[in-house]
């Protein structure tokens, strides 16, 4: 028993070093950053939209202001299951409606209905991915359009920044927006240097025509974003990040909209896991790169958090048992709360500079950066009960949060 516990314990440390070793390589200079080219490409934007009358008209207003010529974009909107207003606002706002004749489930069906339906046209390079609730910078097609361009267009596919337009809310919103720049740093820019591969964020990406002529977009899972990568993974399509292709996303602001938002990503890394874990572990092993590890370890997540409960759970048994157990970890452990503190004030620091670092309030933030271990432990109680409890059906996060979109960019335009 105490050498299956020492055994499973030192690989969850190994998982741990490697995100953590990986991640801080985001120190070191990014290389891959497009230089600027002139306007090529034509994108179609798709939004898949359900019952967002509150927060597509943000949206359009923000694609209508692009510093990008109007005859190289043209917006699509793919109302789905709708009872509200949002098809009738896109369509006074310009949109070209899409309105699938077959039954539309989730995001990623809505997407794909929508490719196919464009495929053909030859005056479209690229598609370009967007949520109802977000707000994109101005120079977002700019900037994909020169990483379209970059290495002489070696890369097809490509992950803008995620921001939050609503992380000064609440600790929720904070705390969301946190992990989101911790991608992007530890994640995404991390894995340019490596010559990896970014992970698609379910919003702000584009994809060239040409990649869904040769691959499709079949998406089976609750989360299209990070199975879609898995799949460029295995195809040695590498992820271009754009730090500077900004979109803003509406952040949940309440733990019940939380947990629900949560328990779908969770049940579709599970999903994404039986489904791509030996494919991915294959594809590693066969020479196809990082990215098919990276995806097989991220997939891993919940069931490394889970499995860390319960040697949490164990160790206590142990002590309380009388049981000695030797070993680096029950060195941390047998420093008790000491150890506890320790850890929550490194995550408070490390928090309160990824604030910081993207030159955001850290006064808004406060409350998301204090709490921001809470967050995260939220996520053991989220993935225990989608362990035993399977849920297929698809909930609508409802959004509502307008905002003054000048005072979002200012961000961006420092890093120009």
């Amino acid at each position: 028993m105490i050498i299956l516990y020492q055994i499973i314990l030192y690989i969850i440390v190994i998982y741990a070093l490697y995100f953590s070793i990986s991640g801080f390589l985001a120190i070191c200079k990014n290389k891959k950053i497009p230089q600027r080219h002139p306007p090529k490409y034509k994108f179609a934007i798709l939004i898949a939209a359900r019952n967002e009358e509150k927060v597509i008209a943000g949206l359009l207003e923000s694609l209508d202001n692009q510093n990008y010529p109007k005859d190289l974009y043209e917006v699509f909107v793919i109302p789905n299951n709708c009872t509200d207003a949002t098809e009738q606002i896109a369509r006074d706002a310009g949109a070209t409606i899409v309105l699938p004749d077959e039954h539309i489930s989730a995001k990623g069906q809505a997407l794909k209905y929508t490719m196919q339906q464009l495929a053909q046209r030859e005056d479209i390079d690229a598609f370009a991915v967007f949520d109802a609730d977000n707000i994109v910078h101005p120079d977002f097609l700019k900037r994909m359009n020169d990483a379209l361009c970059h290495d002489g267009g070696k890369y097809r596919i490509a992950q803008g920044f995620r921001d939050s337009k609503n992380y000064g809310d609440n600790w929720i919103s904070s705390g969301y927006s946190i992990f989101y720049w911790y991608q992007n740093l530890f994640f995404n820019r991390s894995r340019m240097i490596l010559n990896g591969s970014a992970s698609i964020n379910g919003t702000g990406f584009i994809l060239k025509k040409e990649i869904f002529l040769e691959h499709g977009f079949d998406t089976y899972t609750m989360t299209e974003d990070i199975e879609f990568t898995a799949q460029c993974a295995i195809n040695r399509e590498r992820i271009l990040f754009v730090e500077d292709a900004v979109t803003y996303d509406e952040q949940p602001t309440n733990i019940h909209t939380s947990w629900t938002q949560r328990r779908r990503w969770s049940t579709g890394t599970m999903q994404c896991f039986k489904r791509y874990s030996g494919k991915l572990l294959g594809g590693f092993f066969r020479g196809k790169g990082l990215p098919c590890l990276d995806m097989f370890m991220n997939f891993a997540a919940p069931y490394i958090q889970i499995i860390s409960f319960l040697l949490l759970v164990c160790r206590i048994a142990f002590s309380a048992f009388g049981i000695i157990v030797s070993d680096v970890i029950s060195y941390f452990y047998s420093l008790g709360i000491i150890f506890f503190i320790a850890t929550y004030i490194i995550s408070i620091i490390m928090s309160a500079v990824i604030v910081m670092y993207n030159r955001k309030s850290l006064f808004q933030a406060l409350t998301g950066v204090l709490l921001f271990p809470v967050f995260i432990i939220m996520w053991v109680p989220i993935n225990i009960t989608c362990l035993f409890v399977k849920s297929k059906k698809w909930t609508q996060i409802h959004h509502s949060r307008n905002i003054d979109s000048a005072n979002l960019f200012e961000y961006s335009k420092d890093k120009e």
